[in-house]
């Protein structure tokens, strides 16, 4: 059953942007909260960016003040917009939701390149 249907990533060069989508089956707001997350190779899956129903918003420090994360409700659909993107950066993104204190299964993510 997929849970997330997520889009936008890409290859872009370093500085450049990427607009991130995330569509859910599940309303956005029945859950604790709609998140980002990243692997980057080699590297254990961390979280980027979360956003509660009542839109408290809290960005991992490394992109803080570059990223954004945004909601559109009648589309259950978690939007991370990238700008200033670092080759750092470069990972699968995957969304995800917790909802009484568990995550749902993962999707297929989204590949993001920075490279020049």
């Amino acid at each position: 059953q997929v849970q997330f249907v997520e889009s936008g990533g890409g290859l872009v060069q370093p500085g450049g942007s990427l607009r991130l989508s995330c569509s859910t089956s599940r309303s956005i707001f029945s859950v604790d909260f709609m998140a980002w997350y990243r692997q980057a190779p080699g590297k254990q899956r961390e979280l980027v960016a979360r956003i509660t129903p009542v839109g408290n918003i809290m960005y991992s420090d490394a992109v803080k003040g570059r990223f954004t994360i945004s909601r559109v409700n009648a589309k259950n659909t978690v939007i991370l917009q990238m700008n200033s993107l670092k080759p750092e950066d470069t990972a699968v993104y995957y969304c995800n939701y917790r909802l009484a204190g568990r995550l749902a299964d993962w999707g297929q993510g989204t590949q993001v390149t920075v490279s020049s």
